[in-house]
């Protein structure tokens, strides 16, 4: 004997209405993700090029879909600040790493237009291919210029969001590695340093390797620059 539960709900008129508000569902997802008020898009890390992107990042970039496309790797240096461009090679790359997230600030502009603006974005991965590689990743980013009715709450947001990071770079240091680093943005060099703490000047290079390793910079410069940035010196 037929169930006639499921019969009913198997019948033309029941999958013709579930269809129809799964089509109005879709319609609805859609119409959202195209009017949000924030830049969202796809792309491609290899190729560093958009692959699909909403309604908001045409609108505010000046730039259609089919023009992102037909550029290819060459979108992103038209409209990202040049000083900001090495963004997306570090996030292409924190991908290959199997990192799932990657989120940071930089500043874009308007097609035909010589004002910046700064936008903050996070991304993540979006397909892979079958070694489990990250193929595409969807990206969302915001205008900060547009959330200045909350002016105060970003400068106390953006202190806190350092402060933390501040935390967390000199929190990978041991205690020795800590002075070490401070002498040596204060630009002292090995001898100097080796001499101050009575170590060997093999022992302050070995400290000094492992510093760079630990907090990804390549020189004394990099080092320097990221000892401001944390607020030593």
């Amino acid at each position: 004997m037929q169930d006639q539960g499921t019969g009913h709900r198997d019948s033309p008129d029941a999958m013709i209405s579930e269809n129809a508000r799964s089509g109005s569902q879709l319609q609805q997802l859609q119409s959202i993700v195209q009017q949000m008020p924030a830049m969202v898009y796809i792309s491609n890390i290899d190729q560093q090029s958009v692959t699909w992107c909403n309604k908001t990042l045409e609108d505010t970039i000046g730039y259609s879909l089919e023009e992102m496309q037909s550029l290819g790797s060459a979108f992103f240096p038209l409209v990202i600040h040049p000083d900001d461009r090495m963004v997306t090679a570090e996030s292409s790359q924190s991908f290959r790493e199997k990192k799932n997230m990657f989120g940071g600030v930089l500043r874009v502009k308007r097609r035909d237009s010589d004002y910046w603006f700064w936008v903050v974005g996070l991304g993540c991965p979006y397909t892979f291919d079958e070694q489990g590689n990250v193929v595409d990743v969807i990206c969302a980013f915001l205008d900060i210029s547009i959330a200045i009715d909350t002016g105060s709450q970003i400068s106390e947001a953006l202190r806190e969001v350092l402060r933390r990071r501040n935390e967390d770079i000199l929190n990978k240091l041991t205690a020795r590695e800590k002075v070490i680093f401070t002498l040596a943005a204060q630009g002292f060099n090995n001898k100097e340093i080796a001499e101050k703490l009575t170590l060997s000047r093999y022992t302050v290079e070995t400290h000094r390797k492992n510093i760079r390793l630990k907090l990804k910079v390549r020189n004394t410069s990099e080092l320097v620059a990221l000892a401001k940035q944390t607020g030593i010196q």
